[in-house]
């Protein structure tokens, strides 16, 4: 009911020469925040009004309503406050040492993408599966029927107030279009009318209203409940071709039309910021981005490959545009024309960090390895970063990240957080007790494995926190089987229902660990007391040693199987402590190997490691090498990863950067073609690129003034290099820069 009214009451806007209309604020860029869900204080908003970077403009009127009435009622029943009420002292311990987040902490899990069946079924088509089901409950034998009758009734309506807030934009086009002087405003105003009245009420018939149809339900799913995260269409060129094709050959529309149409829904999406952070997270969580991902490509669920000329026209818009989301991503399978992919990689040498690459191949038999039929993994894909699911049919919540250096820092110091001085893990036995490599990789290997159990265990007691006080009723009627079992997408509705845990660091654990095998036990040229005398003073003093390490020590990513096999090491134990853990939905946990910025976040909290990396540096992103760790050129880094079994986790993430003197010519184009290929084939997951010097980046931070649009590739997304913090900017410019392939 409160999506309703509130689908009843908000203010809409319909501005100028648009054609896709609709706006989850009453403006353009206007957000809302979410209170059931973590409930800001006027500290927070002050904070987000005065930020250097990516401030929130919140008016003061807004701030005492806040003050006078919204803090008071949401006191003690936020989600946010029934997590941390309820969490052990051993959880809270790490989570405060930062050796983990939780991402339901603040926000809802999002990451949701949606299959084609919208496109052909309409609200009242969903009214009508509903009704029947309501129909068939059993009160005599079914113990949940009236658990199932609420959810049921729950999505009728929310499907009511979609339709209604449709119907309300028609409305406002007919009374614009009665004072509208130009005739091709006019008809643009009475179409959108049309198109109102008809979407998301029925099936859409034509290539605009299949679009007016997507954004109708994605603005539904991320005003219901979503206090950060991505919502996208899933494989939006495959599910719009069949309008396009159909129209093109009636002559009912033409390709720059399309085109325009497709530009309108790029800006809508790019209007949608993401709801403001609280807490420490507002001071230092700085994106915009809301993290929707357009899939390009990939392969059809019959297995057929699935570009088209949508496929294409999608890659102009994001050439032509450079906006700052959507983010957008090519799916380059063994049947995927190498047109579409030298294509795509003209795009990605514009240097803004769109598209990034998937293998369909990879993730398909990630996908089928954790249960999904094949035909059901075709139709999946990436929701918003480089997590995989399948589209339509799951609920694949991210519960957050696994600081995995911080966890051989506090096993090297006997479970306690040197910076916080507290037990953040548990008693592994003190450094002088440890006599072989295997002693320390066995005791890491414990604290590893207690500290996800902690995870684990809270993040089970979230899941059920938001199946009971955060259902998502409209999001559970357009994903597969929640309207069949009557239950929500965060209750066991969907298909599939999948947890992740993204690990991050692999490469500064990896080059840790390698450095004290090969230094203080093979080579015995520096004792442990020194190594750790060192780190703890964060190499002042030992310069001489910090540049042994760097230079004389076998880092991953170069396709050396001294620090590769380390790296498959961690990457086994990762998976053995997550993979199959149960989660409360009858389904698993798994590992995934994403970082977003938290690299960042995990680099402030952990002290100098023994790599050589200095206090407060961030670590290695993903499944990246450590930064400008990687020296023998991109090839050597992709042969490096390629030894870890990508087909066992839920995602992994590789940045490069190249210089863009190394894409400038067409065979240069062919070349990067090429090493996606190869990658791909050697069974890599996923690979994004920024293209852009170091020269330039020192010059955008001298003046930002004059490299307003300079995009670059953050994490899973892309953001204006000046809207980012200095430890943002600083990250990006220390990755390796490729000279040659």
């Amino acid at each position: 009911m409160t999506f309703l009214d509130h689908c009843q009451k908000k203010t809409l806007y319909l501005g100028e020469d648009e054609l896709i209309v609709g706006e989850r604020g009453p403006a353009p860029k206007a957000v809302p925040t979410f209170p059931e869900l973590t409930c800001h204080s006027v500290e927070d908003f002050k904070v987000l009004n005065t930020r250097e970077k990516q401030p929130y403009t919140i008016s003061q009127e807004d701030i005492n309503t806040y003050a006078e009435e919204v803090i008071p009622y949401w006191k003690g029943r936020t989600q946010r406050e029934r997590i941390f009420n309820h969490v052990p002292e051993t959880w809270r311990r790490a989570y405060e040492a930062g050796v983990f987040t939780e991402f339901m902490e603040q926000r809802a899990p999002g990451h949701t993408a949606l299959d084609g069946k919208i496109y052909k079924q309409g609200m009242l088509d969903f009214k009508q599966e509903i009704q029947a089901h309501i129909d068939t409950l059993d009160y005599l034998n079914d113990p949940e029927a009236n658990d199932k009758a609420e959810q049921l009734h729950a999505m009728n309506i929310s499907c009511d107030a979609v339709i209604l807030f449709a119907e309300r934009h028609a409305d406002l086009a007919e009374l614009k279009a009665k004072t509208e002087n130009d005739p091709l405003r006019k008809a643009e105003l009475l179409t959108i009318a049309e198109v109102c009245r008809w979407v998301p009420a029925n099936a859409p018939r034509n290539f605009w209203e299949a679009l007016q149809m997507y954004w109708f339900v994605h603005l539904g799913t991320i005003t219901e409940l979503n206090g950060w995260d991505a919502m996208n269409p899933g494989h939006f060129d495959q599910h719009l071709a069949p309008f396009y094709e159909r129209e093109l050959a009636e002559g009912s529309l033409s390709r720059e039309q399309a085109k325009e149409l497709l530009c309108c829904i790029w800006i809508k999406v790019n209007n949608q910021t993401a709801p403001p952070k609280v807490g420490i997270t507002a001071k230092e969580s700085g994106t915009y981005n809301d993290f929707t991902n357009i899939n390009i490509g990939g392969l059809k669920p019959d297995g057929s490959d699935g570009v088209s000329d949508v496929s294409y026209l999608m890659l102009e818009v994001i050439e032509e545009l450079h906006l700052l989301q959507p983010g957008s991503s090519v799916h380059i399978s063994p049947q995927t024309p190498d047109k579409f992919l030298h294509t795509a990689s003209k795009v990605i040498r514009q240097g803004h960090g769109y598209p990034s690459i998937f293998s369909p191949e990879t993730y398909i038999a990630e996908m089928v390895a954790m249960g999904k039929s094949l035909e059901d993994a075709r139709e999946g894909g990436c929701s918003g970063c480089i997590e995989v699911g399948a589209f339509g049919k799951e609920a694949y919540l991210l519960t957050g990240y696994l600081n995995v250096p911080k966890i051989l820092e506090i096993t090297l110091n006997n479970g306690l957080d040197p910076l916080t001085g507290k037990l953040a893990g548990i008693k592994t036995g003190k450094p002088d007790d440890f006599y072989s490599y295997q002693d320390v990789y066995d005791a890491f290997l414990k604290q590893l494995n207690f500290i996800v159990d902690q995870k684990i265990r809270v993040s089970n007691y979230i899941d059920t926190m938001f199946a009971k006080y955060a259902p998502a009723p409209f999001l559970s009627v357009v994903i597969d089987d929640c309207i069949a079992k009557g239950r929500d997408y965060y209750n066991s509705g969907p298909r599939y229902n999948t947890n992740y845990i993204q690990c991050t660091g692999l490469g500064t654990i990896t080059d840790s660990l390698s450095t004290i095998k090969k230094h203080v036990f093979e080579n015995q040229t520096i004792s442990m007391d020194q190594l750790l005398l060192a780190v703890a003073n964060n190499f002042e003093g030992e310069e001489k040693l910090r540049q042994t390490i760097v230079n004389r020590t076998p880092f991953f990513g170069n396709d050396d199987d001294y620090a590769d096999d380390i790296a498959l090491q961690v990457y086994e134990d990762l998976l053995a402590a997550i993979d199959g853990k149960p989660n409360t939905k009858g389904e698993a946990f798994h590992l995934n190997m994403l970082s977003t910025t938290c690299h960042i976040y995990f680099g402030k909290v952990l002290g100098a490691t023994p790599n050589g990396r200095l206090a407060g540096k961030s670590i290695s992103d993903g499944t990246s090498p450590s930064h400008g760790c990687d020296v023998n050129g991109p090839a050597a880094v992709i042969r490096s990863l390629t030894k870890l079994d990508h087909t066992r986790s839920g995602g992994t993430l590789l940045n490069q950067r190249f210089l863009p003197s190394l894409l400038k010519r067409d065979k240069d184009i062919k070349k990067l073609g090429n090493l996606i290929r190869t990658y791909f084939k050697l069974g890599g997951h996923h690979i994004q690129f920024n293209v852009v010097d170091t020269a330039t980046l020192r010059a955008a931070q001298a003046a930002p003034e004059d490299y307003k649009d300079l995009l670059v590739r953050m994490a899973g997304y892309s953001d204006y290099f000046n809207d980012m913090n200095e430890d943002l900017q600083q990250e990006v410019i220390d990755r390796t820069e490729n000279e040659s392939f």
